[in-house]
């Protein structure tokens, strides 16, 4: 009998980043690769729409300048990350406090130096800053974040966290995040006036119910960088992928309706015969090819973008909000962060809601935003309001942030439901499913990129 003629060693279901990312390891490794995509572009969630020279991204994922897969992917090279200002603004209590800015240059031993001085401890080589306030606390008024003592361990203990290696944090028993902060010493004030606004805008789950694990990847890899956004809007990560790919490669427009080990079946282009399948798209479409496989459960987040003729008074920062009063959970003048994101002079302000949204949406985001920024909101003009159902997956305990990315030998699946909800995540489960892949082939792995250049 004749031997089939494949039309490719890999046919990759989704051109999200996880597929992406996993055909650029495979074709650097020599390996025919097609990536099929039932839209009719790239990049799933990680979208942009263009409104009037604006560009607005869909789900407004937070990436970090410390996520390591950003520089390992084949084919970022191109990519530029705009930086927050260091740390992020908290609102509470009507004031904004900077929090978490710590000086990475004295790491560990630096910010144990500064709860030795203010325990009346010697100290040996140098501090660090700590959380403070933006505006000077008023007489009689209550500590931010607690006192100078809970500050400074507040910095130490992300300073350790930083430089603690993440088998070992992946080895810590698991719970909640907000049982495993509690159990670890810190104080209550500390983890509602900081810690919950923060991780809600990290992970999108501000009543800490996430695996403690996945809340620890996330703390580790805000203490070790910057709070990013991608240059051009979201759509550039996915779009540079596809870019870099050898032309031919990824088909838009494709919905594939069967898989098996050796095959995919489309609706509209028949057959792809090939020796291994990886299956990229999201949980539930991956779920319909492939029944019985778990579908965790999403986080809905809605967008809301204006602009208006000033920018509120907050500059480059990441605005958390710890009070809880408003649907808000963290925005920002993204302009200001990348000036590439709006026209010359018309100031863009994105701001996230989590959860179901309110009826008036729009209305609800204007009023707490009044609150938020302090300056009225009643002229500015609502450019878009995107809402996404399933936007960031679920990640309650217990939750395997490394789940099997091999199926059965010709049959591999990733995403970021495999690893944690985030785009490192989503990356690294794309690695981890070339890897399998090139190892059930018989191909070694290829090198690794150079690190991704960052914007000043």
């Amino acid at each position: 009998m004749l031997k089939p003629v494949y039309q490719a060693d890999v046919v990759i279901v989704g051109a999200g980043v996880a597929g992406l990312a996993a055909a650029h390891r495979l074709t650097s490794a020599g390996v025919s690769t097609t990536v099929l995509e039932a839209a009719h572009g790239v990049g799933g969630r990680m979208s942009t729409e263009k409104v009037d020279g604006f560009r607005l991204d869909r789900v407004g994922q937070l990436l970090s300048t410390s996520y390591p897969e950003l520089g390992l992917t084949p084919g970022l090279d191109a990519l530029v990350l705009r930086p927050f200002a260091p740390g992020v603004l908290v609102h509470s209590g009507g004031r904004h406090r900077r929090a978490g800015a710590l000086p990475m240059a004295g790491g560990a031993r630096g910010a144990l130096n500064a709860v030795r001085a203010l325990a009346g401890a010697p100290r040996s080589g140098s501090g660090t800053a700590g959380v403070r306030a933006v505006r000077p606390r008023a007489a009689g008024s209550p500590a931010p974040l607690g006192g100078a003592v809970d500050q400074a361990r507040l910095n130490a203990a992300l300073a350790r966290m930083a430089a603690t290696p993440v088998e070992r944090l992946l080895a810590r028993p698991e719970s909640t995040a907000g049982r495993a902060l509690a159990a670890r010493g810190m104080p209550a004030r500390t983890v509602e006036g900081f810690l919950r606004p923060l991780l809600a805008a990290l992970l999108c789950d501000p009543e800490l119910g996430m695996s403690s694990r996945a809340a620890d990847l996330a703390l580790r890899a805000f203490a070790s960088g910057r709070l990013c956004l991608p240059e051009g809007g979201a759509e550039m990560l996915p779009e540079l992928l596809a870019q870099a790919l050898p032309s031919g490669t990824v088909h838009t427009g494709v919905r594939a309706t069967s898989i098996s080990t050796t095959s995919v079946t489309t609706a509209e282009h028949g057959e792809f015969r090939c020796r291994a399948v990886l299956l990229a798209t999201d949980a539930h479409a991956a779920a319909e090819l492939l029944p019985g496989l778990r579908v965790p459960e999403f986080h809905p987040v809605t967008v809301v973008h204006h602009t208006m003729d000033e920018p509120p008074p907050t500059g480059a920062s990441l605005l958390l909000d710890a009070d809880r009063d408003g649907p808000v959970a963290h925005t920002a003048v993204v302009s200001l962060v990348d000036p590439s994101r709006a026209p010359a002079g018309r100031p863009l302000v994105s701001s996230t809601v989590l959860g179901a949204p309110p009826e008036d949406v729009d209305g609800a985001v204007r009023a707490h935003l009044t609150r938020l920024y302090g300056t009225s909101t009643t002229r500015w003009e609502t450019l878009a309001v995107h809402h996404t159902a399933r936007a960031v997956p679920v990640m309650r305990p217990p939750h395997d942030v490394r789940r099997p990315v091999r199926l059965l030998a010709g049959l591999y699946v990733c995403g970021d439901h495999r690893d944690t909800g985030t785009v490192q995540g989503a990356l690294h489960s794309g690695h981890r499913a070339a890897s399998a892949v090139l190892a059930d082939l018989g191909t070694a792995p290829t090198m690794l990129a150079d690190p991704l250049p960052t914007a000043a």
